[in-house]
């Protein structure tokens, strides 16, 4: 197994480990993204409400690489649990242009106001990458 340095995946945490989807920047695997982070709320004890809230953020992030993703683009997503048990997310995707998501659309505010934290940026090497990196807590545990 190679070694592993600091990425932008872990998300100020040393040493996250987790689930990386990469798929087509295709509207049509939306789905699964949502999927999966719905399993992993559920792993984590989430309420419902905060699977949804996760399911959702993760949905308009995604969505959001796609509008900006260059032409056969790959989208990644990568998940991660904390020590805490709140849900990392990173995504990211080739763009057309080194514009990030427009931070005052309704889908922006949507996307802060379901998560802890957000953060975005464009890193520029043989074109451009868009990240969105997010961070979900549990507002409560599922009642048994």
């Amino acid at each position: 197994m190679p070694a592993h340095s600091r990425t932008d995946y872990e998300v100020g945490v040393t040493q996250l480990s987790g689930v990386e989807l990469r798929m087509a920047a295709d509207p049509m695997q939306l789905s699964i993204v949502r999927a999966v982070a719905a399993d992993i709320a559920m792993r984590q004890d989430f309420d419902l409400d905060s699977i949804e809230d996760l399911k959702l953020a993760v949905d308009e992030t995604c969505s959001t690489l796609i509008t900006l993703a260059a032409q056969d683009a790959v989208l990644s997503c990568h998940f991660a649990v904390d020590g805490a048990g709140a849900v990392h997310v990173s995504a990211k995707a080739s763009a057309k242009v080194a514009a990030g998501p427009d931070e005052g659309s309704f889908g922006w505010r949507v996307l802060t106001a379901l998560v802890d934290s957000v953060q975005t940026r464009v890193e520029e090497t043989e074109g451009f990458v868009v990240h969105i990196d997010l961070v979900k807590s549990s507002a409560g545990a599922v009642d048994a």
